[in-house]
């Protein structure tokens, strides 16, 4: 069977059947591909002729040359999807990625600020104007809501119920969940909607509905959004890279250190599972022990 047209058929599987994001898509796409070149290295010229021990022999080549033992347990999950996809359809009868076993994910606490950190950062100094509006409403946002940036880049002016004081995302898999924000997020979101997204738009010339605009009155992109965030660690005088996700690792870990329940946590974060959600129980004992081991005179 060809590779090119079965991963083809794949994506479109992936994209109607399963509604997957068109990110999630590419990290499927590219997985698969790493695992096309492998074949062709091997002389492997059909899907159907890889065996157990190619799977095996594709994992080995990939700690050599040093992936990261997450990256390697995503391949293996690509790739096991990939071919069970090709069983289900009949184009070949055994997936040789079935029975690997995904290997242990190193543990690694999510970094995040400490509160004092995060003042700093929301009291960086911001201009008046159009993006000085867009990048202070950007970075409390982040924050105070928890969402991820691909949420923040799909967010339009109709998710957003200020009555309520709520947001409506579409998190992972297109699920719908409405998030509370508080009172300096619903200020300079007011700020922003009426004054500075107006100004961007029109002088853009573009006619859309997405919350965050470019300079060119375009929807802002996740990357633009990481450049902001960069730029607003600089001008806090903060010597470290930021990128978005930390926002959500602080927003998580900042509602438990201040006597959140795991579930409403779960509830906020959008998270599936509650094993996802758990790992910043983790981040809150050890901000304790460091509490205790500075504060307490006996520690």
């Amino acid at each position: 069977m060809d590779a090119v047209q079965a991963l083809s058929e794949f994506k479109e599987y992936m994209q109607i059947e399963k509604n997957y994001s068109s990110l999630t898509i590419q990290h499927y796409t590219k997985d698969i591909d790493t695992f096309f070149q492998f074949m062709k290295q091997q002389g492997i010229t059909k899907l159907s002729d890889v065996s157990y021990f190619d799977a095996r022999l594709f994992i080995s080549k990939l700690f050599d040359e040093a992936y990261k033992r997450s990256s390697i347990s995503r391949k293996i999950s690509s790739l096991r999807s990939f071919y069970a996809f090709l069983m289900r359809e009949g184009k070949i009868e055994q997936n040789p990625f079935q029975m690997l076993s995904l290997p242990k994910k190193e543990k690694r606490l999510p970094s995040f600020f400490y509160e004092e950190e995060m003042e700093k950062l929301l009291n960086s100094p911001f201009d008046n104007g159009p993006i000085g509006q867009r990048d202070q409403l950007l970075l409390e946002l982040l924050y105070s809501t928890g969402i991820r940036v691909s949420e923040a880049e799909g967010l339009k002016l109709e998710n957003i119920d200020f009555s309520v004081g709520t947001i409506l995302v579409y998190g992972k898999g297109k699920k719908e969940r409405y998030i509370p924000f508080g009172s300096y997020a619903r200020d300079l979101l007011r700020i922003y909607i009426n004054d500075g997204r107006q100004q961007l738009i029109q002088k853009g010339k573009q006619n859309h509905s997405f919350l965050f605009v470019n300079f060119r009155g375009g929807p802002l992109t996740a990357r633009g959004m990481r450049d902001i965030l960069n730029k607003i660690m600089n001008q806090a005088a903060m010597h470290a890279n930021i990128h978005p996700h930390m926002l959500r690792h602080t927003f998580a870990t900042h509602l438990l250190n201040n006597g959140a329940d795991l579930r409403s946590v779960q509830e906020l974060l959008g998270h599936s599972n509650l094993s996802s959600t758990q790992v910043y129980t983790h981040v809150t004992k050890e901000h304790l022990r460091k509490t205790y081991q500075t504060f307490h005179p006996r520690a």
